[in-house]
């Protein structure tokens, strides 16, 4: 089995749409409306949730006339919640089929069927034309590719001349390997992490320009133990990425958060350039 269909393994889950409109009407009614904003507790899959998707945003400036790509878009919460505040195009593209026919469901039921478009396809081979995007994003996407220097290749070939685009991704800890199980990989064999200053390089490498790489671990330490004790004694809230992953979402959670607490791992934000 190729490391491609392993990730895919790891991600896949059937009934998603379903299970996530269910559990929205479990805590909000019925007739909660399916919006950007009411699906945000579930559809960002990253730790910090819709919070770091306004952060990242706010960093890329997008225009209500940009067209964005989103590499990594999973069941697309992050797009359509970005589509919904700029009023700008989004297209997302994900490795998993089932994440895929969940966003297009989800982007139906939410009426951003014409804003926010997604396709099935790997982030080493785009399947968008040369210089047809102005902003490219991927959050918690990249810990599964090893040649990461051949995905910003690929965003700096979409990406028009001055485009941006801005990543966040956990990284390499100073201390070692993280604990396993983690929400991309059940062990090491599809976990591939970077440190910040490889992930510079790769980005150099591609031709971008760096306006910053930065390892916010140090940041996000500071409330990590009440977060652990949280989880531990109250568990999972309703509402969560854990109604597409399941209980073991909880695990995962723990693991992450232990291993930042220990230096097994670093969070890592950066934003680069196309050369005008």
């Amino acid at each position: 089995m190729t490391k491609g269909s392993l990730v895919e393994e790891h991600y896949a889950r059937q009934g998603i749409a379903a299970r996530v409109l269910a559990a929205l009407r479990a805590v909000h009614g019925a007739d909660v409306p399916i919006t950007p904003d009411t699906l945000a507790p579930i559809d960002h899959f990253h730790r910090r949730g819709v919070v770091e998707t306004e952060e990242l945003a706010a960093a890329l400036q997008p225009r209500a006339s940009d067209h964005l790509l989103d590499i990594g878009c999973g069941i697309g919460g992050p797009a359509r919640w970005i589509a919904a505040k700029y009023g700008c195009r989004v297209t997302g593209v994900d490795l998993t089929q089932e994440f895929c026919e969940a966003a297009r469901e989800l982007n139906r039921l939410t009426g951003f069927a014409d804003r926010v478009e997604i396709l099935h396809g790997s982030a080493l081979s785009l399947p968008a034309a040369d210089e047809s995007f102005d902003r490219v994003y991927s959050q918690a996407a990249l810990m599964n590719i090893s040649d990461k220097r051949g995905v910003f290749r690929e965003a700096f070939r979409v990406l028009r001349p001055g485009g941006s685009l801005a990543l966040s991704l956990a990284g390499a800890g100073p201390t070692g390997e993280p604990r396993y199980p983690l929400p991309w990989a059940t062990t090491p064999d599809i976990s591939f992490l970077a440190t910040p200053d490889e992930i510079r390089g790769d980005l150099l490498a591609a031709g971008l320009q760096i306006l910053f790489v930065r390892d916010t671990s140090a940041t996000l330490a500071a409330g990590l133990a009440s977060m652990i004790k949280q989880l531990e004694t109250e568990g999972l809230p309703p509402l969560g990425p854990h109604v597409v992953a399941g209980e073991r979402d909880k695990e995962w959670r723990l693991n992450i958060m232990r291993s930042l607490a220990e230096g097994r791992l670093s969070m890592i934000e950066a934003l680069a350039r196309k050369p005008a």
